[in-house]
């Protein structure tokens, strides 16, 4: 079928439950998707970050196939050997003493919340047991995983919703506290909201909420649990940031090029256009004191440990990050950037021709469905502007303009 008839014929015989756009994939190899016409997708979403292994990746794609040949189900009355394999390189990796599989997110928050509520039934024989989720978040359309979902217009062709739910405002401590009584046996929010645009949990948040579970007895459910970039994979999409931004031909844009990254102030010299500030430090012993002025040139040496001092971490840590340092230091990674470095300003001097890089006219997509107006609407309505930090007000200003822009 070509790609008219593709999605004319699914309009017509699947059930609409999303919003889909007018493309047809086909094929994926990599980071990169293909649809029906032969044109080219450099991948963000994933699958909804559920796909981290790229497409045609031959180890998947070869375990996979033995298995289909070997054995493609068994039942939870028998034991199979992958599963056992699989559980004890998660319980690794977590840290966790046990694993439950499922075959989604939705279905893990929706055992999740059964496991919560059996929890608090067999301590006190009670059924009547709340759970507080977030505002603005997102688990799930099955019906236990949207009556945790923080956003009215998911929930409002499916009520009533299962009872005992409520929601507090998410990086907001007190607020939960708030709602915690007797009755409460679990809370559970994304480490990461992606609801209108990503939203990390803070710290002191996380600890403040683990900390009250702890006290009180509470289940804490995390969901969209995320991880960062390995030093050495930042690094490397930071410094190849930078080479492209710096190349003329490619893009050669005025950019301000903030970093953790020390190793990247190698790059000045060998990359034109590229050059190094930072801020004036002054230094007392183990201590340091920012001066307040720009200076020309590249700190000479990462200050991380005296930042961590000065926001307060524990002494007894501050003196095992300096043990650990000089320990990884003998892999001598600022080293191993200046030959990079070097070699790439050698390289760069070979290749007297550039590949003419297409102008793409991107436009981002929203990983989650559109909202309406009367939503946009209602979360106005409900601002607390009277208690709001200016930061506050101006990420609440961010969501409600994505919001905006996702509309329907």
């Amino acid at each position: 079928m070509d790609t008219k008839t593709i999605i004319e014929t699914a309009e017509e015989k699947l059930i609409h439950t999303y919003n889909r756009y007018q493309i047809v994939l086909d094929k994926g190899d990599g980071v990169r998707l293909y649809d029906t016409d032969g044109k080219e997708y450099l991948d963000f979403g994933a699958g909804i970050a559920v796909f981290a292994l790229g497409y045609n990746n031959k180890e998947y794609n070869d375990a996979v196939k033995a298995q289909v040949d070997k054995l493609i189900h068994t039942s939870n009355y028998f034991y199979n050997e992958p599963a056992v394999k699989a559980a004890q390189a998660v319980t690794k990796a977590s840290g966790m003493d046990r694993v439950f599989f499922t075959n989604s997110g939705t279905e893990a928050v929706e055992g999740a919340i059964k496991l919560a509520k059996k929890y608090a039934y067999l301590k006190d024989g009670s059924t009547d047991h709340e759970i507080i989720a977030m505002e603005h978040s997102f688990h799930g359309r099955s019906m236990g995983a949207l009556a945790v979902t923080g956003n009215r217009h998911y929930q409002e062709a499916f009520g009533p919703m299962i009872p005992g739910i409520k929601f507090a405002k998410y990086n907001d401590l007190e607020s939960v506290k708030s709602l915690v009584n007797d009755k409460t046996c679990a809370i559970i929010f994304e480490t990461v909201q992606g609801e209108g645009g990503v939203y990390p949990a803070k710290k002191e948040f996380i600890e403040g909420v683990r900390k009250l579970c702890d006290e009180k007895g509470i289940l804490l459910i995390l969901d969209e649990i995320g991880r960062g970039t390995s030093t050495f994979d930042g690094l490397s999409i930071a410094w190849a940031v930078v080479e492209h931004i710096a190349n003329t031909k490619l893009l050669g844009a005025k950019t301000l090029f903030a970093t953790h990254y020390h190793e990247l102030t190698e790059l000045e010299g060998t990359l034109d256009g590229v050059n190094n500030y930072c801020i004036a430090v002054k230094e007392k012993g183990d201590d340091i004191v920012f001066l307040r002025k720009i200076i020309k040139g590249g700190a000479d040496k990462s200050y991380g440990i005296q930042v961590a001092k000065l926001a307060g971490v524990p002494d007894v840590v501050i003196e095992r990050a300096k043990e650990l340092v000089t320990e990884l230091s003998d892999a001598d990674i600022s080293q191993k950037a200046k030959d990079i470095a070097q070699y790439s300003q050698k390289l760069d001097k070979l290749n007297k021709e550039y590949r003419k890089v297409d102008e793409l006219e991107v436009k981002q997509m929203s990983l989650f469905d559109t909202v309406s107006d009367n939503d946009i609407v209602a979360d106005i309505k409900n601002l607390d502007i009277g208690h709001m930090t200016p930061i506050d007000a101006l990420n609440t200003l961010y969501k409600l303009q994505e919001k905006i822009n996702n509309r329907w």
